[in-house]
């Protein structure tokens, strides 16, 4: 009866509570009811970032009802309505102040409760006006219970009523002083030190990791206010409030720490998620792609069975008369979607590291997260963040090698919030002091920067920076020979973003190339994903054709598709075959390889749409340039035809047009050799032997 109050899809100072049944058992209410003091009771020792008097009071009228609650339960089996009535509001309170002590108690969300510290107070007097009305229509005269006990409800119903439960005064000092903060932050003030410490002592963030996770809750809620069509009002005051946060957690937190080990680390032992997600194309698309109509889902939503499709898709399949699920074929008994929030952020942040435009339901969303990335959420987050990049340029440029290692993690994190971040980071110069720690002996300041420099290459404006003043000598020779795999990894991903403009220059570096792929037969996915991802990049300069096959490149693509079983590392090893094969150098490199039988498996078993379009792609290549064996020899493979025509109806627009290409180039095959007429697809000198 209980709803699992726990769940981290619910949103902060919300109540989803659910209402006794009208004809429920006492047998079940009461049981419940008292399991929910139970669990509201144990608070009385937790510790509040705000609100503390009048929680303390509103766990203490709870506390001190469970007597009364207990005598019921142990001596009446059967109650009137009026009692059950009683009861059953009593337990919709309950679950309310359940819900609110969970949200004050939330990790990551002190500094939110804080300053919605009016609206808190006032759920707790209404949730103390509904305790005493609850109490009002129990019909004591008609329930046997002990005199005692009734006296002591009665007070209790009292002092619930008249409880002063009102926006505290300390709570409205620290409210006042966050207040005054973000007003230096527009006004490119710094604030005093210790007004910041006295605000973080008092809602009780004191380490790193606390106020860390004070910045990640206040950018989930931004992400998830960008979803909603209203006001720009919250976002303002959330951009705010993570402006004063990530400002706090980098100037007024002394040490990094580890939560979870419970111990210091330096920032040598944070655990920092991968700052970049590259494909060549589309990374792990099929995952986005509505089962229905095989595009990337704008509005995903989830049935009962427990499957996501996209919304416009799901109603025209239920209109239709459709009442199954689509993929299991079972037989629903309701048609209720749920939006699938979280699946939506990732189409989202798929589409965005991935240059893809993002299929939102309507141009308003779009335009809202476009602007939410590019541009400040408020003066005061603006402000913060440009302070913020001058301060941690000092920290850089002066600081000791401690602090240097520190400066590029707090880069590293900032960097990766928002193109507005990234901006004011290049604006304040850090590039090339990032660039310069690239050669520092300590593996973990490299490493730091490594990661930072790679979020700083998605703006433009640091690119130039980046090839200039030796920079890519700089990042070519943490790509050789880093001091840490991790560090090697970044630079590759670096060398992605810069092969768009600087393509060519990087391949005029001798060790560039070479290295990339050693990169990919390191062995660990990270290093064959950016190896891949940087090498696909360059090859888009035809001068780096040569230059990638002279490093040995196929065999290392082959080795992948041979024995790998990630489905991402095989779409992106026959992406660059694909591509190589449209040169004849390439083509002959590939035939050697032994790459041609490969594909042809891969088509018939890979599930990625992309991954067979590139496949589709190399062997059309392989069959116009590679001569008539390499004809024969697909002419003989009895299940590629099926294969192909698979794609003409199920694979992507390019995937069709060269699948019908192809298709057709075996067809004229099969005709002549059937004709007694011999003709060869291009020059004899260029016939390999098929193996």
């Amino acid at each position: 009866m209980i709803r699992n109050t726990n769940r981290s899809d619910r949103r902060v100072l919300t109540s989803p509570v659910v209402h006794p049944c009208d004809n429920i058992a006492l047998s079940t209410l009461l049981p419940s009811l008292i399991t929910l003091s139970n669990a509201i009771s144990n608070f009385q020792h937790s510790s509040f970032p705000c609100n503390k008097r009048n929680a303390r009071i509103a766990i203490r009228l709870t506390r001190l009802l469970q007597p009364f609650l207990h005598e019921i339960r142990d001596h009446h089996s059967g109650l009137a309505d009026p009692a059950t009535l009683s009861l059953s509001e009593l337990h919709l309170t309950f679950q309310k102040l359940l819900f609110l002590l969970e949200d004050l108690t939330r990790k990551g969300a002190k500094l939110y409760m804080l300053m919605e510290s009016d609206r808190v107070a006032t759920q707790f007097r209404v949730i103390s006006r509904s305790v005493a009305t609850a109490l009002d229509v129990f019909p004591f005269g008609s329930v046997e219970i002990s005199e005692e006990t009734k006296e002591h409800v009665l007070l209790l119903n009292e002092q619930a009523r008249r409880a002063r439960l009102e926006f505290e005064q300390e709570d409205k000092r620290v409210v006042v002083s966050v207040v005054s903060g973000l007003t230096r932050f527009e006004n490119r003030v710094p604030p005093g030190e210790g007004d910041l410490k006295w605000v973080l002592e008092y809602i009780g963030v004191k380490k790193w990791s606390e106020c860390n996770k004070e910045v990640k809750f206040l950018e989930g809620e931004i992400g998830f206010e960008c979803l909603k069509n209203e006001e720009k009002g919250k976002m303002v005051f959330l951009s705010s409030l993570m402006g004063f946060m990530s400002y706090c957690r980098c100037v007024v937190i002394e040490d990094v720490d580890c939560e979870e080990s419970n111990k210091k680390i330096n920032v040598r032992e944070s655990s920092v998620e991968s700052e970049v997600s590259l494909s060549l194309t589309f990374l792990n698309s099929d995952d986005f792609r509505c089962p229905i109509s095989l595009e990337l889902m704008s509005d995903p939503v989830t049935i009962e069975t427990g499957h996501t499709y996209d919304r416009s898709s799901i109603l025209k399949w239920f209109s239709s008369g459709n009442l199954m699920c689509p993929k299991t074929g079972k037989r629903l008994s309701s048609t209720e979607m749920v939006p699938n929030l979280v699946l939506r952020r990732l189409i989202q942040q798929h589409c965005y590291t991935n240059g893809i435009s993002i299929p939102f339901v309507d141009s308003s969303h779009r335009n809202r997260e476009i602007t939410r990335t590019v541009e400040p959420g408020s003066v005061a987050a603006e402000g913060a963040m440009r302070m913020l990049a001058s301060f941690l340029n000092g920290m850089i440029e002066n600081g000791s090698g401690e602090e240097k290692n520190r400066g590029a993690f707090e880069i590293r994190l900032l960097s990766k919030t928002s193109i507005f971040s990234r901006s004011c980071l290049v604006e304040a110069g850090l590039a090339p002091l990032l660039l310069k720690l690239l050669s520092s002996s300590d593996s973990l300041t490299q490493e730091n920067a490594a990661a930072a420099l790679l979020n700083l290459s998605k703006c433009a404006k640091s690119r130039s920076v980046m090839v200039e003043k030796w920079g890519l000598e700089l990042i070519i020779d943490v790509l050789r020979k880093g001091l840490k795999i991790e560090a090697s990894q970044h630079v590759a991903a670096v060398l992605f973003y810069l092969s768009a403009e600087y393509g060519n220059l990087i391949g005029e570096e001798p060790e560039a190339i070479p290295s990339l792929i050693r990169l990919i037969k390191d062995g660990s996915y990270r290093s064959k994903k950016n190896g891949l991802v940087a090498i696909f990049g360059l090859l888009k300069h035809p001068e780096n054709h040569r230059r990638v096959l002279e490093g040995g490149a196929v065999s290392s693509l082959v080795d992948i598709l041979k024995g790998c079983e990630k489905e991402d590392l095989i779409t992106d090893s026959l992406a660059i075959l694909a591509t190589l094969a449209e040169r004849s150098e390439g083509m002959l490199a590939i035939l050697h390889g032994e790459a041609l039988h490969v594909a042809v498996e891969i088509l018939s078993c890979s599930t990625s749409r992309v991954g067979k379009e590139h496949c589709v792609a190399l062997l059309l290549s392989l069959s116009l340039h590679g001569g008539e064996d390499v004809v024969a020899y697909l002419v003989k493979r009895t299940s590629l035809m099926g294969s192909l025509y698979s794609q003409l109806s199920e694979g992507t627009s390019r995937a069709s047009k060269k699948a019908s290409a192809l298709i057709r180039v075996l067809h004229d095959f099969y005709e002549r050799r059937s004709s007694g007429f011999k003709a060869s697809v291009i020059p004899q000198e260029q016939f390999i032997h098929v193996r």
